[in-house]
């Protein structure tokens, strides 16, 4: 996807220092397959929303392939 969004429940944030640089795990579903394959994105704790849980329904946005900032869904689907 070069550019775009995709939605998600949320399974586990994981922190991740590499080098002393703080890098997020996030690890999802796809929210039409709930037995369907975790999939993960690596992005920097400024680009997740504060406060989600395991089980949170969440947009993923995408740009040229990369997660680029994982919000809670506030669409009610």
């Amino acid at each position: 996807m070069l550019k775009g969004t995709r939605a998600g429940i949320l399974r586990k944030v994981q922190p991740l220092s590499i080098h002393g640089q703080i890098s997020w795990d996030v690890f999802f579903t796809d929210p039409d397959v709930l037995d369907g394959p975790m999939q993960m994105a690596r992005v920097g704790p400024e680009a997740v929303d504060r406060n989600l849980e395991p089980g949170d329904r969440i947009t993923l946005k995408y740009l040229l392939g990369s997660v680029t900032s994982v919000t809670r869904d506030t669409s009610g689907g």
